[in-house]
């Protein structure tokens, strides 16, 4: 495979995490409204039950619009990656050209984001694996089963793992990839 070929190659794949990443941004959305629908119906059927003196509220109702709230973060965690709308300490980046910053972005990711990715997949393995053993369930009454979710912490690693290969992809790419890609060392560039 020609060097030529093999970045063709590699930025496809990136756009193929890439595009996971958006679609799963839009899931996001959808989760979002689910999750404030869902918080408003709670807070009116404990306000209505309280004034009918009737149980409209459930603990599974709670526990479900936690399960949502923990969905968004963790499914959005890759998407708000690939947007670059992270949260970054900014003392020095700022300022940075944009080859600087391209250098910045892909030794973060192969040095910080990488790692630690493999790391927390690794220490949350047993946790996750011990709650499906026992089939975890919410200890409060009609709380809801918790190894699901608890998975979604070794699918949002993963995801962001993939998504953090993508970026230092792109920044390989724009650092060291064939001349049309590459950036300058202009100032502000």
């Amino acid at each position: 495979m020609s060097e030529q070929g093999g970045w063709r190659f590699a930025l496809g794949f990136s756009r193929l995490i890439d595009g996971l990443s958006e679609k799963l941004g839009r899931l996001v959305a959808v989760l979002v409204l689910v999750m404030v629908l869902l918080g408003a119906f709670n807070a009116l059927a404990r306000y209505i039950g309280r004034f009918t003196e009737t149980q409209l509220a459930s603990n599974a109702y709670i526990e479900g619009q936690w399960y949502l709230f923990s969905l968004v973060f963790l499914l959005g965690a890759a998407y708000t990656l690939k947007r670059d709308q992270h949260v970054r300490v900014d003392v020095f980046y700022g300022r940075l050209s944009k080859r600087g910053k391209a250098w910045i972005d892909f030794l973060g990711a192969l040095l910080f984001l990488l790692p630690f990715c493999v790391f927390a997949i690794w220490a949350c393995w047993p946790s996750i694996q011990s709650s499906w053993k026992v089939l975890e369930v919410s200890p409060d009454p009609g709380g809801l089963p918790r190894y699901p979710i608890k998975s979604m912490i070794l699918v949002c690693f993963t995801l962001l793992f993939f998504q953090g290969i993508s970026e230092a992809i792109k920044q390989a790419a724009a650092l060291f990839g064939p001349q049309h890609l590459r950036l300058g060392d202009e100032e502000g560039q």
